[in-house]
């Protein structure tokens, strides 16, 4: 079933929110191919998620811009289903 990245996208902030954490939306007009959401969570937990409708997949330039994130350290999902939402936040719950 094809999801729309609108609903993944609500998914992910409501249960950031559920589950204490901040779902923060990355808007920059200077770097481009940034990912869609930043995820914060206790204890100095830091997620960047790509979200996409169902099937769909990131641009070069995103992928750049992932690549460059985790170079630096930092986790990154592309996520397009409601379930691979839930999954992660129940990963980054236990972890």
């Amino acid at each position: 079933m094809k999801e729309s990245e609108k609903v993944v996208e609500r998914k992910l902030v409501e249960l950031c929110k559920l589950n204490g954490g901040m779902c923060i939306k990355l808007l920059s007009f200077h770097i481009n191919g940034l990912p869609d959401r930043m995820c914060l969570f206790k204890p100095a937990k830091v997620i960047f998620v790509e979200l996409k409708t169902t099937n769909q997949k990131p641009r070069p330039l995103q992928l750049a811009m992932h690549d460059k994130l985790r170079k630096l350290g930092f986790r990154v999902e592309v996520i397009d289903t409601v379930e691979q939402v839930v999954n992660l936040i129940e990963d980054i719950m236990t972890c």
